[in-house]
Formats: structure tokens, C-alpha cells, sequence
């Protein structure tokens, strides 16, 4: 591995290989201990080859769910340590959920893909129901619950334990124009407790894998008819913010849900997941 430089991080030690693979590779020094880290953040699959076993600490973010009128909810987070030993380590990553066309007909929302390492699977996020009150569907976070025209509440789907949390409902008895947002790794979507306003996303987790503190996986606001949902900010989880017209994406890399949308019109896509290793040297 020849000695690269990249912003903000220190040069690649000249020593012997520890690992190979990645789509970026740098080294860190937290309190006296210098890690090497690899990202890996190309959709689809590719390999960690371990030249030397030993501790590797990971983070598997899978791709967040597609929005409809429900916002989607963020891909499954997963984050821990594993003893590796010396092979090829097969590596996933998420892509994430198309948004769907906010209508009972047309193109349906799908849910993030799942990203995958060392055995362990993070799910992908659910995606948002579609208007008419359709529920959320579930995933790492559940979708969103969709915006209704009539009475009757609608449930947003459920998350997956240990990798995030459901989303938000719609509780009104009565009309509402308002949908619930997408479940976020550090907290549920918020409901639709109000005609018209949609559901915050659920906060996503901060990781500080790669040295520095980075928010990953939350969910996407649901759309509303005069206030808005937004996205999963307690800890900028990359989830997408609802809207009046088309949702927006979510951050690609971070697993964030897509936005839901209102009337003739698309959620976002859910972004892409992502997944990092790090070790000391």
C-alpha cells in the first residue's frame, strides 16, 4: 500500500499490509493509538482482505427506504468490534429505496438495501406508505405511516431491534393531510398527531469510527399540507426533509430516509448505505 495523503488525515505508514480493500483508505491517532481506516462506499459488493488477524472495530450503515406521502425510515445501523482472521472478508453495500408516486396508483416506494460484513446483516429502511393511509412499511427503521383523506389512523412500520426504530403514525380520527416520519437508528419517526403537519424524522446515531463525529442513519420527514416534517437533525443522520411537491433524497453514504411528498407527486430516494473498519497499527 503506497503512502497517500488525504485531507485532514495522516499519511499511510510505510509497514507491513495489515489489510486491503476500500474505497478510501487513511489513518487516524486518537489519544497516542493511530488506527488505519477503510470506507467502503461503492453500492453493491467488494472485499476487506485481511493480511494479519487481529481486532477490527465496524460500522454497517444499510441503505435507507424510499418516501411516498410516509417518509422513509433509515437503514439499520449496526456498529461494534469482531476478531478477524487472516482472508478475504466479503463486504455489501446498500443502495437506497426508490421514492414512490404519492397516489393509490403508479410507481410504489422500495425499501434501502441491505449492507453487509463479517456475517452481520443491516437491513434497509422501510419505505413510506403511499396516500391514500396506507401504513409504513418496516425495515432496519420503519417507513413512515401515509397521509389520509378520511378518518381512521395508519401505523408506520416497525424497526429492527438493536438497528433502529419505528415510524411515526398517523393518529388523527379525522381527515389528515399530514403524514408520520421515517424511523431513525437513535429515535422513532414522529407521529402525525395534527391535521396538516407532517412527522419529524427520527434522529439518527453519531459515529466517530472515522475520527471525527458523524451523524448516520435518520429518518425522513413526512409530508404535510401547510407545516413541514423534517429530517432526522438531532445528530445529522442524512435523512431528508418532507415537502409541499417532491421529497427530498436522503445523504447519500449515511443511510438516511427519502422525504415524503404531497399530492401528484414523488418521495425521495432513501441514500445510499455505507460501511467502515478501522484497527490500530
Amino acid at each position: 500500500m503506497s503512502p497517500t495523503t488525504i485531507p485532514g488525515k495522516l499519511t499511510l505508514r510505510n509497514q507491513p499490509r495489515w489489510a486491503e480493500g476500500g474505497d478510501t483508505v487513511y489513518d487516524i491517532e486518537i489519544s497516542g493509538t493511530v488506527y488505519r481506516v477503510h470506507e467502503f462506499k461503492t453500492v453493491g459488493t467488494s472485499s476487506l482482505n485481511v493480511l494479519i488477524g487481529g481486532n477490527i472495530e465496524y460500522l454497517i450503515v444499510a441503505g435507507g427506504g424510499g418516501g411516498a406521502s410516509g417518509a422513509g425510515g433509515a437503514g439499520g445501523l449496526l456498529a461494534g468490534s469482531v476478531s478477524a482472521t487472516p482472508q478475504s472478508y466479503a463486504l455489501t453495500v446498500g443502495a437506497g429505496g426508490s421514492g414512490g408516486f404519492n397516489a393509490l396508483s403508479g410507481v410504489a416506494p422500495t425499501n434501502g438495501g441491505n449492507s453487509v460484513a463479517f456475517g452481520l446483516i443491516a437491513l434497509g429502511g422501510g419505505y413510506g406508505g403511499k396516500f391514500d393511509g396506507a401504513n409504513g412499511n418496516s425495515g432496519g427503521s420503519g417507513g413512515g405511516a401515509a397521509a389520509s383523506s378520511s378518518a381512521g389512523g395508519k401505523t408506520g412500520g416497525s424497526g429492527t431491534l438493536l438497528q433502529g426504530n419505528d415510524g411515526g403514525d398517523v393518529l388523527n380520527t379525522s381527515a389528515s393531510f399530514g403524514s408520520g416520519g421515517g424511523g431513525g437508528a437513535g429515535s422513532p419517526g414522529g407521529d402525525c398527531s395534527s391535521a396538516g403537519i407532517g412527522g419529524n424524522g427520527g434522529a439518527g446515531i453519531a459515529s466517530s469510527i472515522t475520527g471525527v463525529s458523524v451523524g448516520y442513519a435518520g429518518g425522513g420527514g413526512g409530508s404535510f399540507f401547510s407545516a413541514g416534517g423534517t429530517a432526522g437533525v438531532a445528530s445529522d443522520g442524512g435523512g431528508a426533509g418532507g415537502t409541499t411537491g417532491n421529497g427530498d433524497d436522503g445523504e447519500a453514504n449515511k443511510g438516511g430516509g427519502g422525504g415524503g411528498s404531497r399530492g401528484s407527486s414523488f418521495g425521495g430516494n432513501g441514500g445510499s448505505g455505507i460501511v467502515i473498519v478501522r484497527y490500530a497499527i
